[in-house]
């Protein structure tokens, strides 16, 4: 009885060594594939900035074809790998360091601040391109006429309905309690939208001028109602680059090219929004689509951010400000959200 006890320790031992030895030879083994990912990486080069890849059909699907048309990347040591992300999940990627610049908006950026995370703004990006939009036919000629009736949108937690909302509240619409938002995918909201569903959508570009392309009508952008209500006359910051501070603290010179490469690609489609038209497969639009074509320079151009500076700033504090006056913030974050490289 005695010698099985012992045999059955000695065993338990001798598996227990095994499983040591096993994870000693995997972590070696990690390590070894670390140190020549890296070798090869340091052989090659490979110092190019991870950034994000806006996805097909939205405005920033724009920044790639746009800068490598017209050689925009005028520093020959600022290389860029565009990155497939999830918005959903960039705050993950960011911190990893698997992605190495993004783009936030205020709110959203402030909320995640407020868990902990150090994420930092860095550069413009876009202004706020947001539209209402409801069918051709339709009656309703302002947000006003929306209260009692449905809309759809993008998530809750999205930039583009939380500055909205934001807007909307400076003119006594309040989105949360005066109208019914049905939040959901794009797509499932276009859907929604064309088969009379909803009474309004409120929508990015360029999915608004493909939308008005194909005879809805606009009752109001999201820019115009901030600055109605505010007395600013720029519109208003939407989303820009961002990444996280202990990047941005290693990275300030690259940081600062990036954000004059993205002033530059912007303020490229400010003094030529023709360019748009030049682009329209990027964008999303077919080319059949001439009517929303036509009209990209006029209603997309306006979107693409060229100033990083104080007035920027006091934007983002305000809509802070009024994020938390709303409840969608709890607080305004400890630090500030945005810094220049």
């Amino acid at each position: 009885m005695r010698q099985t006890v012992i045999d059955r320790r000695q065993a338990t031992l001798h598996k227990h060594e095994n499983l040591m030895k096993r994870r000693e030879f995997l972590h070696a083994a990690g390590a070894f594939a670390a140190s020549m990912k890296t070798a090869r990486a340091l052989a090659a080069g490979d110092d190019a900035v991870r950034i994000t890849l806006p996805s097909p059909g939205s405005a920033g699907s724009a920044w790639q074809p746009l800068i490598d048309r017209f050689h925009l990347n005028t520093d020959p040591a600022l290389r860029l790998n565009w990155v497939t992300a999830d918005p959903g999940k960039m705050q993950v990627q960011l911190s990893a360091g698997s992605l190495d610049v993004g783009v936030f908006g205020a709110v959203g950026l402030a909320t995640l601040a407020n868990r902990g995370s150090d994420i930092v703004l860095f550069g413009p990006a876009l202004n706020n391109h947001g539209r209402w939009i409801v069918r051709g036919d339709s009656g309703l000629r302002a947000p006003k006429d929306l209260v009692g009736k449905t809309i759809a949108t993008t998530a809750e937690t999205s930039e583009t309905y939380q500055q909205a909302r934001i807007a909307a509240s400076l003119i006594g619409v309040d989105l949360k309690k005066d109208v019914k938002v049905i939040h959901g995918s794009p797509t499932a909201n276009l859907a929604l939208f064309e088969r009379g569903d909803v009474d309004g959508i409120i929508t990015l570009e360029p999915t608004a001028t493909r939308l008005v392309g194909r005879g809805a009508r606009e009752i109001a952008r999201v820019a115009d109602i901030w600055k109605q209500a505010t007395g600013q006359h720029d519109d208003p910051f939407l989303v820009g680059l961002a990444a996280s501070r202990a990047w941005f603290d290693a990275n300030k010179a690259t940081a600062a090219q990036l954000a004059l490469l993205f002033q530059r690609v912007n303020g490229s489609i400010e003094q030529d929004p023709q360019r748009l038209r030049l682009i329209h497969r990027e964008l999303g639009l077919k080319a059949d689509e001439t009517r929303a074509i036509e009209l990209l320079p006029e209603r997309l151009g306006p979107a693409y951010a060229t100033r990083w500076d104080a007035s920027v700033f006091a934007t983002i504090d305000k809509q802070i400000q009024v994020a938390v006056q709303l409840g969608l913030l709890d607080r305004a974050p400890a630090r500030k959200i945005y810094a220049q490289a």
